[in-house]
């Protein structure tokens, strides 16, 4: 089955594209991405590959994430998101498990947005959500966009009380991704609920990184992002 994913996946790449996704997923010397190979597929392209793959094994879907090839990774959590979304409780309890123990392999910020609201976040909701704080603490980038993008299964039902603490956690955070991504965050607070969002504004806005606020404020109205904006 392995081998019968790659081969589909190759067929449908795009060698003309490589080189704009090379670009914009950073995959230069010192970027975030780097050293991450591309053979050039869209999104939509990956998850009619995964459709066709849903019976998939751990094994091979282990061997997906463990590929230097990024349309191999991001295939494989596509095909692990489908089989939470219809798996019972203790099966999700293990796929949550599997992803991770491989989270080390979801290494960019398509591969966690694609993902981690849609499998540990889901799991979560009902649950304790300690792993979240302790992924928010990690020094590496990728576990603390997991935890922030996990929390968009609780924005989507009106629970804001973990992304605001989050956010909270990481004002300080040096990394532009995490800034987008908490932004991005409490911009759909404030669509979902309007005075969660401004309340914490009000609090935080001088210290928020720019990037971050600019984000949260995007649908405030022009008065209100202007004064936001005013350190």
């Amino acid at each position: 089955m392995l081998s019968a994913i790659k081969r589909e996946l190759k067929a449908l790449s795009h060698p003309d594209k490589i080189g704009d996704y090379q670009r914009f997923f950073k995959t230069g010397k010192g970027e975030y991405g780097e050293g991450d190979v591309f053979i050039g597929l869209t999104v939509p392209e990956q998850r009619s590959v995964a459709k066709k793959y849903l019976d998939a094994d751990r094994v091979t879907i282990r061997s997906l994430l463990e590929s230097k090839i990024h349309e191999h990774r991001l295939t494989g959590l596509l095909i692990l998101v489908q089989q939470f979304q219809n798996a019972v409780e203790a099966e999700r309890k293990r796929i949550v498990a599997f992803y991770l123990k491989h989270k080390n392999r979801v290494n960019n910020w398509d591969l966690v947005d694609l993902s981690a609201h849609k499998i540990l976040g889901e799991f979560l909701v009902g649950k304790d959500r300690q792993i979240l704080y302790k992924l928010a603490k990690s020094k590496v980038l990728w576990d603390r966009r997991i935890a922030v993008v996990a929390c968009f299964a609780f924005i989507n039902r009106g629970d804001f009380q973990d992304i605001l603490k989050l956010a909270k956690l990481l004002l300080e955070d040096y990394h532009d991704l995490m800034h987008k991504a908490v932004g991005w965050a409490l911009r759909e607070i404030g669509k979902k609920e309007l005075k969660s969002l401004l309340k914490f504004l009000d609090k935080h806005h001088k210290v928020m990184p720019r990037t971050m606020l600019r984000y949260s404020i995007e649908r405030l109205s022009e008065k209100k992002r202007k004064h936001y904006m005013k350190k």
